[in-house]
């Protein structure tokens, strides 16, 4: 789950995550005038805050932050971005509070929208999250929709509506054919659906976009097995231990792979 790049922008950058992103201005809350001088100096804690948590300084950056918030407290960006850091150390009752208040001083933001769904999909609360998904799609002056359309097909297979997530992914796909997330989210749903061929279509795509992952290469073994193909299920086999040993997906490789439907 991903949450939206342009509010954490430098936080991504500085830690070399390699996100691509849009490049726009946030959009301030209608409570926060960008013109007085607790909102800038709000803006520039909320900059150092970011700033601290790329070095890892959380303590500092908190306290950062802290000043931002008591400096201009209808500063959305303050509460993204402390919400942020409470989500990394696991306070996630007070990542909620924040995310919750980012999405109410920007209602019709899909950054902060999709930002709250985003978590509230991580903690488990999938209906909740559909409704700040749609929100965020509903936003016509945000730049990645298919972000936020991926983030909800994601959520939806979690919460086993298997036909919204595939609408959904197929969604974020039409608006970015190579979203390597969406790829291999709509392999994940069509594979619970048992359509395989199409499944495999998928994560061939999403490997010809480059992308390598441990998930990715043990559903497409399993996509093999169920498809009878052992050869090819051996190869994902061999490229799963080969790229990713230590990982969790090649340690439950214990058994031999064989052909035809593992049943």
């Amino acid at each position: 789950m991903r949450h939206d790049r342009n509010l954490i922008l430098a936080i991504l950058l500085t830690l070399l995550v390699g996100c691509a992103t849009s490049g726009s201005t946030t959009r301030r809350a209608p409570e926060s005038n960008p013109e007085n001088p607790k909102t800038k100096a709000a803006a520039l804690y909320t900059d150092l805050g970011q700033k601290y948590m790329a070095q890892g300084k959380l303590e500092v950056a908190l306290e950062n932050l802290n000043k931002a918030l008591a400096a201009d407290n209808n500063h959305a960006d303050a509460h993204t971005v402390i919400g942020l850091l409470y989500e990394r150390i696991g306070d996630n009752a007070k990542a909620e509070q924040h995310y919750r208040r980012a999405a109410e001083l920007m209602p019709k933001s899909g950054n902060e929208n999709n930002n709250y769904g985003a978590f509230l999909c991580k903690i488990g609360r999938y209906d909740d999250s559909a409704v700040y998904f749609v929100r965020a799609i509903a936003d016509p002056f945000y730049q990645t929709p298919a972000v936020a359309l991926t983030n909800s097909g994601t959520c939806a297979i979690k919460g086993g509506k298997l036909d919204v997530a595939e609408n959904d992914l197929r969604a974020a796909l039409a608006r970015e054919p190579d979203n390597a997330e969406a790829l291999f989210q709509m392999a994940s749903v069509l594979y619970l659906k048992n359509d395989f061929f199409r499944a495999r279509a998928f994560i061939q795509r999403y490997e010809g976009v480059g992308q390598q992952s441990a998930d990715a290469l043990l559903l497409g073994r399993n996509i093999e097995l169920r498809l009878g193909n052992g050869k090819a299920a051996q190869d994902y086999t061999r490229r799963l231990r080969e790229k990713f040993p230590e990982s969790q997906q090649a340690r439950s490789l214990d058994a031999p792979v064989v052909s035809g439907n593992p049943g």
